[in-house]
């Protein structure tokens, strides 16, 4: 929260600060396991199909060539390096979906203050979105079945004249829109 309290003018206090549900921190993880479990699929997927492969075929796939009484493990090791390489690439794009999420979620922060609604998100490339409290017209919360459930929802703010600002889904939406309503009556 190191630019929110960077920016607060002398008069401005913090009302709520949102937080990012822990179905997120799910998500993220889910990606790391979806590209292990994708990995290890194309590595057996190929085992297999090199077992019942006529030998003359079942060599074009390997780097090495088979021989009678090669066990599973021999024939993943003797395995084309392009075959290993694209199993390593989808291991690392779940790698890389998963830092991506957890950068989002640290460098992320939503504020809302007694004068403004304050959306910053970024970590070397900043973008920071701020509405006047006394600017927004209507507060939208969009919770799914599940949201409803485990009490985590997307907001949309609308302001007057200035647009909208969409948040990401958040915990605790509706203490979020009641802080709003909160800083606009002080």
């Amino acid at each position: 929260m190191l630019y929110v309290q960077q920016s607060l003018a002398p008069d401005e206090n913090i009302v709520y600060v949102a937080k990012f549900h822990w179905f997120y921190d799910v998500q993220a993880v889910m990606c790391i396991l979806w590209g292990v479990f994708l990995a290890i699929s194309i590595i057996v997927s190929f085992e297999v199909v090199i077992e019942y492969l006529p030998l003359r075929y079942a060599n074009k796939l390997l780097s090495v060539p088979l021989e009678y009484g090669d066990t599973s493990f021999t024939i993943v090791r003797k395995l084309h390096p392009i075959i290993k390489l694209f199993s390593l690439f989808v291991f690392l794009m779940g790698v890389m979906k998963f830092a991506h999420l957890i950068v989002t979620k640290v460098t992320t922060e939503i504020v809302v203050t007694t004068n403004r609604l304050i959306y910053k998100r970024g970590l070397i490339a900043r973008s920071v979105g701020e509405m006047s409290i006394d600017r927004i017209e209507s507060i939208s919360v969009i919770q799914s079945f599940w949201g409803r459930v485990f009490d985590f929802g997307r907001l949309i703010i609308h302001g007057m004249g200035v647009g909208e600002i969409v948040m990401p889904n958040l915990a605790e939406p509706i203490n979020f829109r009641k802080a709003i309503e909160r800083a606009r009556v002080s």
